[in-house]
C-alpha cells in the first residue's frame, strides 16, 4: 500500500470514528481534570468505557491495567487516552488479520453472511473490486434471492468490476445458485468466489436451514468449501452485534468479521469487545459508502482514532 493512499485512509478512519472518539474523549476529559488517579476516577472511567460499547469485561481489564500503572499519581486526560490507545491496540493486534488468500484452492470460496441492512451486499462488491484490483479472477453469487434489490445491486457491482454474477429469479433456491456458481468458477479456473447470502432473522429457522444447505451443496463440489465464512456487522447496533455473532455461529462456522458503518455511530468501541469476546479475526472495517472506505483492519490506527489521537 503506497503512503499517500494509506494517509488518506487514516484520515477517513479518524473522521469516521469522530462520533465515537468525541464521546469518549469528552467523558475522559470530564474525569481527569487536574486529578489524581483514585478509586472514584477509575470507577467513572470504567463506566465511560462501557458506555462507549467496549463491553464490561474489556472496560474492567483496561481500568485494571491503568490502576496498576498509575494509581495515586497525577494524570492528564491525554496521558489516559494514550495509555488506553496503547492497551487497546495490544488487545486488538492478534485479531487484525486480512482475509487470507488461499492459493491452494481454486477457487477460494468465501461465504458472506449477516442480517439485512448491515451493508453485506455492498461489502461483497467492494471485496470483489479489491480482488480484481489485485489481479484475481472473481465470480459473484447472488444468493440473497428473497431481496430483488440485493441481486440488482450485486449485478451492478459485477458490471462495474467486469466479473460474472450468478443470479436467478426472485425466490430461486439459494443453494442451487451457490452450486451453479461454484461449478462455473471451477470451470473458469477463477481464483475467488464470493457468495452473498440472505439475512432474514425474523425467520431464523428458515435462514439456518438455508445457510446449512448452501454449505452442504458446496461441499459436494469441494469438501473444504466454504474456505472462509465472514460475518458482516453494522457498528451502529452496538452491543446487539454480539447477539448477531451468537446467532450466526449457531448456523455456520464463522471464520472472521467485517464491521461496517463506523462513521454513523458513537459505538465504535464495539469492535474491541467483539474481538475480545469471540477471538475471531476482524478482517476489515468500513467508514463510509465509497469504494475505498472498506479497508483491512489495523489495530494501532484504529485504537488511536477511537481515542481521538493522531495516527503517529
Amino acid at each position: 500500500m503506497s503512503e499517500a493512499p494509506r494517509q488518506g485512509w487514516l484520515a477517513r478512519l479518524r473522521a469516521g470514528l469522530a462520533r465515537s472518539s468525541d464521546s469518549l474523549r469528552g467523558s475522559i476529559g470530564g474525569i481527569f481534570t487536574r486529578r489524581k488517579l483514585d478509586a472514584a476516577s477509575l470507577e467513572e472511567l470504567e463506566d465511560a468505557l462501557i458506555l462507549a460499547d467496549l463491553g464490561v469485561a474489556t472496560a474492567a481489564e483496561l481500568v485494571e491495567r491503568l490502576r496498576k500503572e498509575r494509581f495515586g499519581k497525577d494524570v492528564t486526560e491525554t496521558e489516559v487516552r494514550e495509555f488506553l490507545a496503547q492497551a487497546i491496540a495490544a488487545m486488538l493486534e492478534p485479531w487484525a488479520v486480512p482475509i487470507p488468500h488461499r492459493e491452494r484452492f481454486r477457487p477460494q470460496v468465501v461465504l458472506v453472511c449477516g442480517v439485512n441492512g448491515t451493508g453485506k451486499t455492498t461489502t461483497v462488491g467492494k471485496l470483489a473490486k479489491q480482488a480484481t484490483d489485485a489481479g484475481l479472477s472473481v465470480v459473484l453469487a447472488a444468493c440473497d434471492t428473497f431481496r430483488a434489490a440485493a441481486v440488482a445491486q450485486l449485478e451492478i457491482w459485477g458490471q462495474r468490476n467486469g466479473v460474472p454474477v450468478i443470479a436467478g429469479k426472485e425466490g430461486a433456491d439459494p443453494a442451487g445458485l451457490a452450486y451453479e456458481a461454484l461449478e462455473r468458477a471451477q470451470r473458469q479456473r477463477a481464483e475467488l468466489l464470493l457468495i452473498d447470502t440472505a439475512g432474514r432473522l425474523h425467520n431464523k429457522a428458515a435462514l439456518m436451514d438455508e445457510l446449512k444447505k448452501i454449505v452442504r451443496v458446496l461441499k459436494k463440489l469441494d469438501p473444504a468449501a466454504p474456505h472462509d465464512t465472514i460475518l458482516v456487522l453494522d457498528a451502529t447496533t452496538g452491543q446487539n452485534a454480539h447477539r448477531q455473532v451468537e446467532i450466526f455461529k449457531e448456523m455456520v462456522a464463522i471464520s472472521g468479521l467485517i464491521v461496517t458503518k463506523l462513521d454513523g455511530t458513537a459505538k465504535g468501541g464495539v469492535v474491541v469487545s467483539l474481538a475480545q469476546t469471540y477471538k475471531l479475526p476482524v478482517h476489515a472495517v468500513g467508514v463510509g459508502e465509497g469504494i475505498d472506505d472498506l479497508r483491512p483492519f489495523e489495530a494501532r490506527p484504529f485504537a488511536r482514532a477511537l481515542l481521538g489521537l493522531d495516527a503517529t
